[in-house]
């Protein structure tokens, strides 16, 4: 009994900080529309500003706990609020990729600034003084703290709520931002004390959380999965509801610790524990409708067939370029452009064409790694196949709560699916299922081999890297085939609207198991492609926070462009990795720019997506034959000087660009002009000119404006 009550004051003192965090969680939801998936990163960097003032320049607590709290917490609130506030009005997609990039921005900077590979600790709160003991029950001052620090957050935003005319606005705001306007309040005010409320709330429980744990930027912000949990309790709207579920958790994860059986199974259960018990929560409580859905909807683009197999030409003609110019070490490195693109092209038909949102594709591709690594022992050709239907046996399993989850609630069930692999799945020694041997990353890493292609043994980097890109081409042919088929554009409807699609025939269930498995087939192979290229992969390399670049650049480039696959690889792969080798001292700022990119896209300075932008700036150069000729013929004329050693790399790329410029501007040039027609005055439309169909429209716009 006496185990029991401790490991409930635990619990309990863990349930505080989760309380706090989630309750900042729901009233920015409930105020703004915007589901933060960037709260933990909050919390943590007030952690880590924390840490600087009183560890790092010897700051008095009192005094660095009023500057964290009453200076740094409310002006981060407000950089939140102005971030956020181009997504005012935008569907879920963008609102999540803005808040995403804060998450995955905000963990590289507190890396940039605090060096990951220094151990930082902090003392607790009244750590000199002796605990209180009540009974058998000990209570630390710490303890205590927290969970004074959570009823005092309680109480005060009952009062801020219901008894202010602050709270008045933005209970009213949540309800309808014209009306609230019309009353003389002002809705935009409303939103910006909710940020600065709700950031203060993380920062609170930043820094009564991390004495507690290792001060490490990834782990301090996935902490917030306990907080999303106890959110999710809540319906994301609902705070006492939320400090019940913070109760749950808080309680859950330490009777875990102190009673799960001691074995080499169960250690990552109860890290695990949390994401479970979301995930279980998000399939079992019913949700509302989310505000604010599906009102701005991306174009999805119409390839041709004769434009895919040109593209696909070039894909293939990259990889033999890239095969043959560059050594082994760099090829090791800018040959994963292709399995990075294939994963994510697996975005496309899923979040592109039907919109529903995942971000745990980069999961499925280690378990496509670890599925060929079994498989194809010895390079069998076929593992690849069994890979990629492992990992689409995986996605249609996904698809099953997808069925009543979409927006926010499926991206935060495919988050806590990705947190459940990295703690407790992929970190799993062997195992036996019916019989069944299996053995994932076996704690460790796992090698993998090039296949055997009925008597060609692609042992070799380069070759691996041919072969990538040939699969690469031939997913990115098959998914431009797919937008053109009738099931593509039946994805496009369910995208549009789920409801109208089942009005009108669709089936809800094949279609979204369809898309799910397919995607992950094409991220399963991405996996086993990467592997093959690595040789030896580890479950770090396929976690949820590495696949947050990729998600954030296949949004940049477009996710209903069928380009953006290869767009992401040749990015993340490319100007990624070649930054810091000739700028060493921007690595760092190099790996903030899928996070920079991604606010912009957010923010729409981006418009439809940069793989738009491309196209069309060079379809028309490849269809005047004169620059035509110069795009495709300039890139091999410098190849085969690369390959005679007439010059290095770095000219060749060099002038690869200088090629693609000049020939843009030569193709602008060598247009025709467009003829300007005379302006005609509106009274002789229909004697100086034709009478045209939309002119009745512009007629009927001008009466109505002046009457």
């Amino acid at each position: 009994m006496d185990k029991f009550l401790a490991f409930g004051i635990v619990g309990l003192s863990t349930a505080a900080i989760y309380a706090v965090i989630g309750s900042g969680l729901v009233v920015t939801y409930t105020t703004t529309g915007v589901f933060n998936f960037a709260h933990g990163a909050a919390g943590m960097m007030s952690a880590f500003v924390y840490w600087q003032l009183t560890i790092g320049w010897g700051v008095p607590v009192p005094v660095a706990v009023v500057l964290v709290l009453a200076v740094f917490a409310p002006l981060f609130g407000l950089l939140f609020a102005r971030a956020l506030a181009p997504t005012q009005g935008l569907g879920d997609a963008e609102k999540l990729v803005m808040t995403v990039a804060l998450l995955s921005g905000l963990i590289i900077v507190a890396r940039w600034i605090w060096n990951p590979n220094v151990s930082r600790t902090l003392p607790k709160f009244f750590a000199g003084e002796r605990p209180i003991h009540l009974g058998p029950v000990t209570i630390t001052w710490h303890q205590a703290l927290t969970m004074l620090v959570a009823v005092a957050v309680a109480a005060g935003l009952r009062i801020l709520l219901y008894r202010t005319r602050t709270g008045a606005e933005m209970r009213a705001t949540v309800d309808d931002r014209a009306l609230v306007g019309l009353t003389g309040a002002d809705p935009q005010r409303a939103n910006k004390v909710a940020w600065m409320l709700g950031i203060e709330l993380a920062s609170i429980g930043g820094i009564l959380i991390a004495p507690t744990v290792a001060l490490d930027a990834q782990q301090l912000s996935l902490l917030i999965v306990s907080a999303y949990t106890a959110a999710i309790f809540g319906r994301l709207s609902n705070l006492p509801m939320t400090f019940l579920g913070a109760i749950v958790v808080g309680c859950l994860e330490s009777y875990l610790a102190g009673y799960l059986p001691q074995n080499e199974y169960l250690p990552g259960l109860r890290l695990a524990a949390p994401a479970l018990l979301l995930f279980l929560a998000l399939l079992l409580f019913p949700h509302g409708r989310l505000r604010g859905r599906d009102r701005k909807l991306s174009p999805v683009p119409l390839p041709t067939i004769n434009g895919s197999l040109v593209f696909g030409a070039i894909i293939v003609m990259v990889g033999i370029m890239l095969a043959t110019m560059l050594g082994e070490a760099n090829l090791i490195t800018y040959g994963q452009m292709f399995a990075f693109a294939i994963i994510a092209l697996s975005y496309i038909p899923l979040a592109g064409f039907a919109g529903q949102i995942s971000l745990c594709q980069l999961s499925i591709a280690g378990i496509g790694a670890v599925a060929y690594s079994h498989f194809g022992v010895h390079g069998q050709w076929w593992a690849i196949l069994a890979a990629m239907a492992v990992a689409g046996v995986v996605g249609a399993l996904i698809a099953v709560p997808a069925m009543r989850l979409s927006g926010v609630y499926l991206a935060l069930a495919t988050t806590a699916f990705a947190v459940v692999l990295d703690r407790w799945i992929f970190t799993l020694p062997e195992f036996h299922v019916f019989g069944l041997k299996i053995a994932l990353f076996d704690q460790g890493s796992v090698e993998l081999v090039g296949p055997n292609l009925f008597g060609l043994h692609l042992d070799s980097t380069w070759k691996i890297t041919i072969f990538a890109s040939v699969c690469l081409a031939v997913a990115t042919l098959g998914v431009a085939l797919l937008r053109r088929s009738r099931f593509g554009r039946r994805l496009i409807a369910l995208r549009d609207s789920e409801s109208a699609y089942a009005t009108l025939g669709g089936n809800l269930l094949f279609a979204k198991v369809a898309v799910f498995a397919l995607s992950a087939a094409i991220a399963g192979l991405g996996g086993a492609l990467l592997g093959m290229q690595l040789r030896s992969v580890t479950a770090d390399q396929f976690n949820l926070v590495a696949g947050l670049p990729i998600f954030l650049i296949v949004v940049i480039g477009g996710l209903g462009a069928v380009g953006s696959g290869f767009f992401t690889g040749v990015t993340f792969a490319g100007p990624l990795n070649v930054i810091p080798v000739l700028w060493p001292s921007l690595t760092n700022l190099a790996q903030v720019l899928p996070s920079a990119g991604g606010a912009f896209f957010a923010g729409g300075a981006l418009g439809e997506g940069a793989v738009a932008g491309m196209r069309n700036s060079f379809v028309p150069v490849l269809r005047d034959k004169v620059t035509g000729v110069l795009l495709i013929g300039g890139p091999i004329v410098l190849w085969v000087l690369r390959l005679n050693d007439v010059i290095n790399g770095w000219l060749f790329t060099l002038g690869a660009l200088i090629v693609a410029v000049v020939a843009r501007y030569w193709a602008q040039a060598r247009a025709p002009k467009p003829e300007v027609e005379p302006e005609i005055p509106v009274e002789w439309w229909g004697v100086r000119r034709p009478w045209r169909a939309e002119d009745e429209e512009v007629l009927d716009r001008a009466v109505t404006a002046r009457g």
